[in-house]
């Protein structure tokens, strides 16, 4: 009897876990628009189902978490309504291929390399 592939014992690390769909909602977010606040990113994801209910603390420990793993950066400032100053963050290129590849299964994707491709990639894992 063929085993089926479970796609949670074949995901990335930064979507494993406790915290896997409210990284995942954070990231699809900041890919998508432009930089935004931490208390701005919460707004957003309040509209999602399943994540209404996420608490600003929540979403600030997870986008330092994501900041801290090189998934954001901090791009600048913006001021507040009540006068002070919040951090704008940005998804980096590292969350926009984390992304992409979670989309899909890696073996749809070797199955689709050519040749030169396919040996470029296996250098670069080997030069590590």
């Amino acid at each position: 009897m063929v085993r089926k592939i479970d796609k949670a014992n074949n995901c990335l690390s930064v979507f494993k876990g406790r915290e896997s769909k409210l990284n995942r909602a954070i990231l699809r977010r900041l890919t998508k628009s432009q930089p935004l606040t931490i208390w701005e990113i919460k707004k957003e994801i309040d509209q999602i189902r399943g994540l209404k209910k996420t608490r600003y603390h929540t979403v600030n420990t997870r986008v330092k978490s994501l900041e801290t793993e090189g998934y954001l950066r901090k791009i600048g400032e913006k001021e507040t309504k009540a006068g002070s100053k919040a951090n704008l963050y940005e998804a980096t290129y590292k969350a926009v291929v984390v992304l992409l590849m979670d989309s899909f299964y890696l073996d749809d994707l070797i199955e689709e390399l050519d040749e030169l491709t396919a040996l470029t990639i296996a250098s670069l894992i080997a030069a590590r």
